[in-house]
């Protein structure tokens, strides 16, 4: 935390991961009944996680047929209940409390569980992470949910780095696809989809005129790409147009990639004498967050049309698990930092000017927990909403697509395409599979890192907050 040491101790920090005892003597630094309350907490939790988890695998309800189809198609449409018809059954006579976790602020829920803002608010950066919201926001609840679902090699609310990089994950899909005789195209735009005069789908039509045939388009580009660009509007229900240019895609987050020649040193938590990666190294480590009032200004300054003055840093270092990333004693750290709106206020643009203003702000703020780390930059890369949105095609520099507030649990994610339309929309999800970006690479070490083709992932250890919040796979889910 930014708090002094007295009688020469370091500031206090809160470390948790999967040992519940060692989690409740960190909590009781600050709050012994909440120590006491943060199991029955976690098993809260876990049986909504079991409840919702497996209804994002299942297709919505189909309420068309459900209100207006025929018998058959009533009948038919009777079976996708099965799973929400479990879902209620596995939470039992607390559904109205989980109820409000859905729907609710988070800091209503954290507050009929906890009394010390430390705890409280290391909770809640996971129900605004990635989203234009603050902790009082109704809904918030749902976020931070959507950010403990999931699991990583059969541990349920892992999280980890693909060994390589990013890139080597792209290519384990690649060589898969391959392998089944695909073949794979860069460098070629997609101009739009094919449409014959019957309504069926034919393939696409690039950008220099080929026209690629196929009885089935598969998208990965955001919703307002594939149905508002791409596809031809004739063919679409007006209503579902209107719903799709309606999606939220507000951004809070700019994206720092970071190149350093040594390990931060935190106060809470001093580096080894050999400058060895620690635990709270190889976890994710939030800054910025000792109470949940600093959150909701953060988001303040931003719905104002300005960077936060304090912002919310979520800071991994990859390379601390996965030398491979950067020269011996070199690291790379890739820094999740928000609030900035997507437009200034003033009308002002995001130029090198603004981008290189904030990013020294949050410098600041970091050298603030870790002294000498700014000494150790030796690259940046800094990527605002709208440079999001440029280079890798996500409206409004959402990063996890349309905003979770409305929960994906509706039936709004159902296509309400005609039968002949086998185009499918392969949306972001938190299910399954959980991986943490680490960040695009650098020339700033002065030599090329390429990304290894491996597929492994690369599990931390531990979450380690207060000032700082970290976690790793194999521990409780919350990143605190």
């Amino acid at each position: 935390m930014q708090e002094e040491g007295t009688g020469g101790k370091v500031p206090r920090s809160l470390l948790l991961g999967t040992d519940m005892v060692e989690n409740q003597k960190q909590i009781a630094q600050f709050s012994p009944k909440d120590a006491q309350a943060f199991p029955r907490y976690e098993e809260f939790m876990n049986r909504l996680v079991s409840a919702v988890d497996p209804l994002l695998d299942t297709v919505p309800v189909d309420m068309v047929a459900f209100q207006c189809g025929s018998l058959l198609q009533r009948l038919k449409s009777l079976s996708t209940l099965k799973p929400l018809l479990q879902a209620g059954l596995t939470l039992g006579a607390q559904l109205p409390q989980y109820y409000q976790v859905l729907t609710a602020p988070i800091t209503k829920v954290l507050d009929q569980w906890f009394e010390s803002e430390p705890l409280k608010a290391t909770l809640a950066t996971d129900a605004v992470i990635g989203a234009m919201t603050s902790p009082h926001t109704p809904g918030s609840g749902y976020v931070l949910l959507h950010h403990v679902m999931g699991g990583l090699e059969g541990t349920p609310g892992a999280w980890g780095y693909v060994q390589g990089g990013m890139g080597a994950l792209s290519d384990a899909i690649a060589n898969s696809a391959t392998a089944h005789g695909a073949s794979i195209f860069t460098e070629k735009t997609v101009a739009k989809v094919q449409v014959n005069s019957g309504g069926r789908v034919q393939g696409v039509v690039l950008q220099d005129g080929t026209e690629v045939r196929s009885k089935v388009v598969l998208s990965n580009a955001s919703p307002q790409i594939t149905f508002l660009k791409l596809t031809p509007q004739e063919w679409l229900p007006e209503e579902f147009v209107g719903r799709i240019s309606q999606l939220d895609t507000q951004s809070p987050v700019t994206k720092i990639n970071v190149a350093i020649d040594r390990l931060p040193n935190f106060l809470a938590m001093p580096n080894a004498p050999g400058g060895q990666p620690l635990p709270h190294h190889q976890c994710s480590i939030h800054l910025n967050c000792e109470d949940t009032c600093l959150l909701h200004q953060a988001f303040q300054d931003a719905m104002d049309g300005l960077p936060s003055h304090r912002p919310m840093i979520e800071l991994c270092i990859p390379s601390s698990l996965d030398p491979t990333l950067a020269p011996p004693g070199c690291h790379v750290v890739s820094l999740f930092t928000q609030y900035t709106p997507y437009a200034l206020a003033g009308g002002k643009a995001w130029d090198e000017q603004e981008r290189n203003a904030y990013a020294d702000k949050v410098f600041d703020c970091i050298e603030a927990y870790a002294p000498g780390f700014k000494s150790s930059v030796v690259g940046r890369d800094i990527l605002t909403p709208p440079d999001l949105e440029r280079i890798f095609g996500l409206p409004g520099g959402h990063v996890p697509g349309p905003a979770l507030l409305r929960s994906p649990l509706a039936s709004a994610f159902q296509l309400p395409l005609p039968p002949p339309w086998p185009v499918s929309l392969w949306k972001w999800g938190p299910s399954r599979i959980r991986i943490m970006s680490s960040g695009r690479m650098y020339h700033a070490f002065g030599q090329k890192h390429d990304f290894c083709s491996r597929s492994q992932t690369m599990s931390g250890t531990k979450k380690w907050r207060c000032g700082i919040k970290t976690e790793g796979p194999g521990q409780s889910r919350r990143r605190m």
